[in-house]
């Protein structure tokens, strides 16, 4: 497993990160969660991403007790604040007051002292930005964060709240941003800003949300258990990844996966880490097995004629409109 520092911190972190959105208190039980916490542990994994939100605020809870016993200095462990936790008018966003109890939550579940990141999981349209940073500076000041990042904010929040986080003696040193092969609309404005601002990606969902594992294959059953499974054993057609256009294109890129010696899904991981501003690409697993093949994308350089094929593949099905990056205008 390589490292590599995130933005312009001296922070370190492992190139594949374990995340556990839509698995730990939903998909998979505690024993599961541990082994799969272990597993990665074992294979280098030094970095866990999760949420207060994930699971209703069961996947922190889990992480945290995954963890136990694992020397704390030895891993990073990210969070993030922003999504409801509550029913209350203020169980959500990023408010001075929703932070501060959301931080101190955070950490009970996850059974630290301190998280070496936390993030703002969007951007908050209904708070001004300066009580946000405020809150995170003070946050930081308390020791119970070691940095800040955000998810998802466009390139004029990245640029504001950078600006009020230098003024405020703090570090943003992070965005975490969706990115694959089919979806790279960071690269047009919010790649080449974040590295003028000293920011790098912590990619979600480099498998396009399994659709570039080629295990949904156009016009065939979906696989027995998986996201996009309907009712009747056929593929749901309510996503944007599931196109005909998109699955044909797809199972494309399997002889190109073969020339690496790489599965799918590793394949897929590798390509989001040839981008020197991302740091670490986010992989998920309901089983260790899973994350035993996805790690095989650690290190390794695919040619650049290799990349202009892929290109090449999936061509117009690619979204790159930068407009399309993630806000909510208001709370959910």
């Amino acid at each position: 497993m390589e490292h590599r520092e995130l933005g312009s911190s001296g922070l370190y972190i492992s190139e594949i990160a374990y995340g556990n959105w839509f698995t730990h208190g939903e998909q998979i039980d505690q024993d599961a969660a541990t082994q799969c916490v272990k597993q990665a542990l074992d294979l280098g994994i030094t970095t866990f991403d999760t949420a207060d939100a994930y699971a209703g605020t069961r996947a922190e809870q889990a992480l945290g007790e995954a963890l136990k016993g694992t020397r704390r200095e030895s891993v990073e462990i990210f969070t993030k604040a922003y999504f409801p936790t509550g029913d209350g008018r203020n169980d959500r966003g990023l408010s001075r007051k929703h932070l501060m109890e959301s931080i101190n939550s955070s950490l009970r579940r996850l059974q630290t002292d301190y998280v070496d990141l936390y993030q703002a999981h969007r951007y908050d349209y209904e708070t001004p930005l300066e009580e946000t940073m405020q809150a995170f500076a003070d946050i930081v000041r308390a020791g119970k964060a070691h940095y800040i990042g955000v998810s998802e904010w466009t390139t004029d929040e990245l640029r504001s709240g950078a600006a009020l986080a230098n003024e405020l003696g703090i570090q943003l040193i992070s965005n975490q941003p969706q990115y694959s092969m089919l979806w790279r609309v960071i690269e047009q404005e919010i790649v080449p800003l974040s590295e003028e601002l000293g920011i790098s990606q912590i990619c979600w969902s480099p498998l396009a949300q399994g659709v570039l594992t080629g295990k949904y294959a156009p016009g065939a059953a979906a696989p027995q258990g998986s996201r996009f499974r309907a009712d009747n054993g056929g593929l749901k057609n309510d996503h944007r990844f599931l196109s005909e256009d998109i699955l044909t294109r797809v199972q494309q890129l399997k002889p190109l996966a073969e020339e690496t010696g790489l599965s799918m899904a590793a394949f897929a991981v590798a390509w989001v880490l040839q981008n020197p501003n991302v740091s670490a690409a986010i992989v998920g697993a309901s089983r260790p097995g899973q994350l035993v093949d996805n790690v095989q994308a650690a290190g390794v350089k695919l040619d650049p004629e290799l990349l202009v094929r892929i290109d090449e593949i999936l061509g117009p099905v690619v979204e790159r409109d930068p407009g399309k990056v993630e806000s909510f205008k208001t709370r959910p």
